[in-house]
């Protein structure tokens, strides 16, 4: 059995499949994915998968080593993250026991050392370039030569070239298992691209934004080119599941497709709890295992991944590995909820960028999601969630240019990436009708959130005073803890919290030398 992992980055639940199972407004009723969707209907959908953490270095960590990401030492944090070798991780695991690897693109990082969850350098294969990371950049830029489309097929055959080099490198007779990891979903994009590029019309969004980002043309046009990408990424794998039929290989092989949080730049988005921050696409097949057209409710965090891959495998998992395997689930025949055990998923957060706030210190934050409500623990009420404003919190603050806000994460608020919803939102934050969207996205937050997902799927309203939700906050607070002391969580086992402390927090030299 081989193994194909598709992983985008910055990749939410964008595919159009998800449509056929959200309401008239849904987002995804607006593109078309028929290459995730042929892995769905193939095989299974997920509609509950989060990841263990909304920030690429701990949600990867977290991944490849089938642990939650606190468990994974400076693996838990962004910047400043270094891999600590003695940590099992599923890809390498598979090649003590003969598996051919190998990866393209992003796996692991920043950090240090770059992919080594992975085999690092040793196992990339990028010998027809990484220019799909930038998609819509490159795209546009090389159009104005060559035009639209054979723009587009210069970046396809990179991704095919780089999958051929991998593939032609593996001895006769081995299984393999590929990490395919675009990052072009991640900030940024060339404006305009999502209708230049792919022909989606930013005014069809209307009246299907989330409540809490401004229905204007400006943020429309922003996720408009944000679907651009996520088409371009289920275009180039589209190119992979060609190679794999040409080669004989597509139904000996395992695939599975997601991504390592939601939308970037966005108020909520990723570096969030909130389910635009955590909620992820997820697709499986695997034919003689998995029956088609399945679709799955049960509560799947990513890192469940790297114990389901072994066990797959045939191979022993290591019991460092925290997560549960999907097996079970992939092998039962029945679709909604399978296991009764998979109500739930926990999700958290600490360090993402160092010098978001004075002493370099995170914003931690831990939260329990079951399918009725999202329940989240600010552990520190007093910092600031998305950064400091820089004196952005005061009304009459000049803000930076819309120019840097749009470029340069690090101006203000700099755990949300630039965009140009971010620099719409803060040169319009002091009218009526955006101060209350600009205080849910911004602004400081309480100690604990309660939302009631079935009356409020944005999060608009927090309940977590109200009387009528105490149980119901008490009982998810007990379910939270739980977890969190029996998987040994710092932020709740140890104090002084190892998270608070060089070299998890604190400037970077301090662990850089």
């Amino acid at each position: 059995m081989n193994i194909l992992f598709a992983f985008a980055d910055d990749w939410g639940r964008y595919a159009s499949i998800y449509a056929e199972h959200e309401g008239p407004d849904s987002i995804n009723k607006l593109i078309s994915t028929p290459s995730f969707d042929r892995i769905a209907r193939e095989g299974a959908l997920f509609m509950n998968a989060s990841v263990p953490a909304p920030s690429c270095t701990p949600c990867r960590s977290s991944l490849l080593s089938g642990q939650y990401f606190w468990q994974t030492g400076l693996g838990a944090i962004l910047l400043g993250a270094v891999w600590d070798e003695t940590i099992p991780t599923y890809p390498l695991e598979l090649e003590k026991n003969g598996y051919h690897i190998g990866h393209t693109y992003k796996v692991w990082s920043p950090g240090k050392t770059a992919n080594a969850p992975y085999g690092g350098k040793r196992t990339a294969y990028v010998t027809g370039g990484a220019n799909f990371g930038k998609f819509s950049h490159h795209a546009t830029k090389r159009a104005q030569e060559i035009g639209i489309e054979a723009a587009k097929r210069e970046l396809l055959d990179e991704v095919r070239m780089n999958f051929d080099s991998f593939m032609e490198s593996r001895p006769e007779g081995k299984p393999f298992c590929y990490w395919w990891g675009p990052t072009n979903t991640h900030r940024s994009w060339e404006q305009g691209s999502g209708k230049a590029l792919w022909g989606l019309n930013p005014d069809d969004l209307m009246g299907r934004l989330p409540a809490f980002l401004p229905d204007v043309p400006e943020v429309r046009e922003d996720v408009c080119d944000y679907l651009g990408e996520c088409l371009a990424l289920d275009t180039g794998l589209g190119i992979i599941l060609q190679r794999l039929e040409e080669l004989g290989e597509l139904d000996e092989t395992l695939i599975v497709v997601s991504g390592d949080h939601g939308i970037p730049g966005m108020p909520r988005g990723k570096c969030n709890l909130y389910n635009i921050g955590c909620e992820v696409a997820l697709a499986m097949r695997w034919p003689g295992h998995i029956q088609p057209g399945r679709v799955i409710d049960d509560f799947v965090n990513l890192m469940d991944l790297a114990p389901t891959f072994l066990e797959a495998a045939g191979m022993p998992v290591p019991e460092s590995m925290t997560g549960r395997s999907l097996l079970p689930v992939l092998l039962s025949e029945i679709s909604g909820q399978v296991d009764p055990g998979r109500t739930f998923v926990v999700t958290g957060r600490e360090r993402h960028v160092p010098s978001a706030r004075k002493g370099e210190l995170p914003y931690p934050q831990r939260a329990i999601r079951t399918e009725e409500y999202l329940y989240i623990i600010n552990f520190e009420p007093d910092r600031w969630p998305m950064g400091a404003p820089r004196g952005l919190d005061n009304p009459n603050t000049v803000p930076p240019s819309y120019e840097d806000l749009h470029w340069k994460t690090g101006v203000a608020y700099a755990e949300m990436d630039a965009s140009p919803t971010k620099a719409w939102m803060i040169h319009h934050r002091n009218e009526e009708e955006i101060k209350p969207l600009f205080r849910l996205g911004f602004g400081k937050r309480p100690y604990e959130e309660l939302y009631d997902l079935r009356k409020d799927p944005f999060y608009m309203e927090n309940v977590a005073d109200r009387s009528e939700y105490s149980d119901i906050k008490k009982k998810l607070n007990v379910e939270l803890m739980e977890v969190l002391h029996k998987q040994q969580d710092p932020r709740v086992t140890e104090n002084p919290c190892r998270f608070e402390h060089a070299p998890y927090a604190g400037p970077l030299q301090a662990f850089q030398r």
